[in-house]
């Protein structure tokens, strides 16, 4: 795999870091290449412009865009790109319980889709942008495959150690 950076990960300010590192840590994990950086729609809107209308030429082929209160960011991100855009809704100090954030990136006009994930779900937008690169990457899908029965695992061992501590009864015979 390419050291150049297939995903993008923005956020519109330094304070969504500590939910945008989620992305970043779950396609390190993957080997995934990544860059990160801020790239706020109201107070840089020429930065996010110069970023969103090269990253496809700068070799990008997904950008994550994290924002909180009017989250206009994934959505002006995805009017000046073809690369699929991932929006992730921010909880932020001003914000209405998120569900701001959540409708803002949510009501995309016809012709402008941001896929959007669960309020503050960065790790499910790195997995996400995983899976849109390893549909064309057997390597990465496979990597995706054995994080997916990790998940799995996880789950079935719970149910073994609940068993064990006698709760055997209210579950399934079959694990």
């Amino acid at each position: 795999m390419s050291t150049t950076a297939q995903v993008g990960i923005i956020m519109g300010s330094e304070s969504d870091l500590k939910i945008m590192q989620e992305a970043a840590e779950i396609l390190k994990e993957l080997g995934v290449p990544f860059e990160l950086t801020v790239v706020s729609a109201h107070r840089t809107p020429e930065r996010l412009m110069d970023y969103a209308t090269t990253a496809r030429s700068r070799g990008l082929k997904v950008v994550i865009a994290g924002a909180g209160g009017a989250a206009h960011l994934p959505g002006m991100v995805a009017s000046v790109t073809t690369l699929p855009v991932i929006g992730v809704p921010i909880k932020s100090s001003n914000s209405i319980d998120g569900w701001d954030s959540v409708l803002s990136i949510l009501q995309m006009p016809s012709g402008v889709p941001v896929a959007t994930v669960a309020l503050n779900g960065a790790k499910n937008a790195g997995i996400l942008a995983a899976q849109i690169l390893g549909s064309a990457d057997e390597k990465l899908g496979n990597k995706i495959a054995a994080y997916k029965e990790q998940l799995k695992d996880k789950v079935l061992n719970s149910v073994r150690e609940l068993k064990i501590a006698g709760f055997e009864n209210n579950f399934d015979s079959q694990v």
